[in-house]
């Protein structure tokens, strides 16, 4: 996948056979921390969801040293083989862990990022994980719903680009996203 400087990408993969790729607290923590040392540093995250077999992200490319450069490519390669390497470690286990290629769609508008962006934070409650957003630590919806207060989304440039008052955001994340729309986030 190309990553165009400025753009948004729902960026998602799963684990190969749909297998889990999160076992335990633990894993979601250690997958955060090597997004913020892996991500971050190539775009702003709008949100995320780590889920027991697969992630989604909402990504906007920010690089701002060399504007051809593909360096997201790279370092989500680094990311996902090196938690690979250290889940086969843990486990005893060997192959790979997730699906091969993660999937990137380019966003191109506001209306698809801002439902993408919701629908990212409604797939624990969808899945039947939990019953309420909220509940669902390993998302960056309790950071938006100010419930935590985490440094690994960008709300400021979030709630800018998606047009969102913060002050309705937990209401606005509730409502039922249209299925129509849905199709086009894959």
């Amino acid at each position: 996948m190309e990553f165009k400087q400025g753009k948004i990408y729902h960026t998602y993969n799963r684990g190969n056979n749909k297998q889990l790729i999160f076992c335990s607290t633990e894993n979601y923590l250690f997958f955060l921390r090597k997004m913020r040392n892996h991500i971050l540093p190539e775009a702003r995250i709008l949100a995320y969801c780590l889920m027991p077999n697969h992630f989604h992200w909402l990504v906007h490319i920010q690089n701002k040293y060399n504007q051809e450069s593909n360096s997201l490519n790279k370092e989500i390669g680094i990311l996902l083989r090196s938690y690979t390497q250290a889940i086969n470690k843990r486990f005893s286990r060997t192959g790979s862990l997730f699906q091969q290629g993660t999937n990137a769609v380019e966003i191109n508008s506001q209306i698809y990022a801002l439902t993408c962006f919701h629908y990212i934070h409604q797939n624990p409650v969808k899945a039947n994980l939990v019953n309420q957003m909220e509940k669902w630590p390993f998302s960056s919806f309790p950071d938006y719903a100010g419930i935590r207060d985490g440094s690994l989304v960008n709300k400021k440039f979030a709630y800018q680009y998606l047009d969102i008052a913060p002050e309705s955001f937990v209401a606005e994340s509730k409502k039922a996203i249209d299925p129509k729309i849905i199709k086009n986030l894959y």
